[in-house]
């Protein structure tokens, strides 16, 4: 084994990227860039014998450069949506790029999946390891103070994929980091996603409206299409003539998640029957956006010369709610001057019969 390190391409300043490679010894890998932080491929050991890739991304490192689905992106400083694109820190007003409408989605269009980060090959005792650095100065996408971030991938040997996020400032800010990663367990190539099924371990949802910004009602997901606490397929009731449903053209909405606050805990399965695989999903973080690939449309060319068409892969986006910092019912993304943000979720790769 031995983590691999080779050139991933040249960025638009004429730098180069690399892609780190990790092992271990049941066969499976995990491709990441510098570039991003971006999880570039993963690859899986099935029950038949096959290693598949399991997420949707790119083969070239130009693909990146804007990557608007966000495949395999680390997203920061602030994922997911800010409504009206400014928010009210210690009496002072902040304004974010409006580049969802009227609101800001992803702290884009200068996210940090879109810099190239520093690297460093970890020792750990859990696995293989690569942790990539970036320092997000004051003011950065309109957000307050200087932030040193780290963001680790570690490939176990149990078939899981750590990663883990870790940042101080010298400010009071606003953070919520996640990963963007489409999974599709049939594979990147498979086709669409949605005959596969999914349990989310939650028993509420928090409204959101035609824009997907949360109204801060938190309702119950009991009868509705939201409900997920058994498992389903996704393709049951994603285009019902719900509320939900209807504005997000599918899902793509925050769960609140079981657990208490912190907990390190499994909050969500994704299961193929034509694999035999599933994945799971394990976090300390309150909620999880999870999206089904709803705006994905043919136009992209993936790894391989895949065409991604839509609900090709599915996200589970562990974070903070939406639009925390206008609800103050929600968990604060707010983090102090010297504390630190210190988080880490888990995907965990095991044969539906063995789970």
């Amino acid at each position: 084994m031995g983590i691999t390190k080779t050139e991933f391409g040249k960025t638009k300043e004429g730098k180069t990227a690399y892609l780190y490679t990790l092992n271990n010894s049941k066969g499976m890998k995990a491709a990441v860039s510098d570039f991003g932080a971006v999880l570039q491929a993963l690859w899986v050991p099935f029950p038949d014998g096959s290693i598949k890739d399991v997420v949707l991304g790119f083969d070239e490192l130009e693909g990146y450069f804007e990557n608007d689905p966000g495949f395999g992106a680390v997203i920061g400083r602030h994922a997911n949506r800010i409504g009206n694109a400014e928010f009210t820190l210690n009496g002072k007003e902040y304004h974010l790029a409006k580049n969802d409408g009227e609101n800001n989605l992803h702290s884009n269009p200068h996210g940090y999946h879109r810099r190239l980060w520093e690297a460093e090959v970890c020792e750990s005792e859990l696995g293989e390891a690569v942790a990539f650095h970036l320092f997000s100065p004051d003011g950065d996408q309109g957000f307050p103070g200087n932030l040193d971030v780290t963001v680790t991938y570690t490939l176990t040997e149990e078939n899981s994929l750590m990663i883990h996020y870790y940042a101080s400032g010298d400010q009071d800010t606003v953070i919520n980091m996640t990963n963007h990663s489409y999974f599709n367990l049939s594979g990147h190539d498979a086709g669409h996603a949605v005959d596969q099924k999914v349990q989310i371990f939650a028993d509420a949802y928090t409204r959101a409206d035609a824009a997907s910004i949360p109204t801060g009602e938190i309702l119950s997901v009991e009868g509705t299409p939201m409900d997920f606490r058994v498992m389903k397929r996704i393709s049951d009731e994603i285009d019902s003539d719900y509320e939900a449903t209807r504005l997000g053209n599918g899902y793509d909405h925050n769960w609140i998640l079981n657990g208490g606050r912190n907990e390190f805990r499994k909050v969500a399965v994704l299961s193929d029957e034509r694999s035999g695989m599933d994945m799971e999903v394990h976090t300390d973080l309150p909620g999880i956006q999870f999206y089904t690939g709803n705006f994905l449309d043919g136009t992209l060319k993936g790894k391989g010369g895949c065409i991604y068409e839509k609900r090709a892969g599915v996200c589970f986006e562990t974070q903070y709610y939406p639009d925390s910092v206008h609800h103050a019912n929600f968990p604060s993304p707010v983090l102090k001057a010297g504390e630190e943000y210190d988080t880490t979720t888990v995907f965990r790769f095991i044969p539906t019969k063995d789970r």
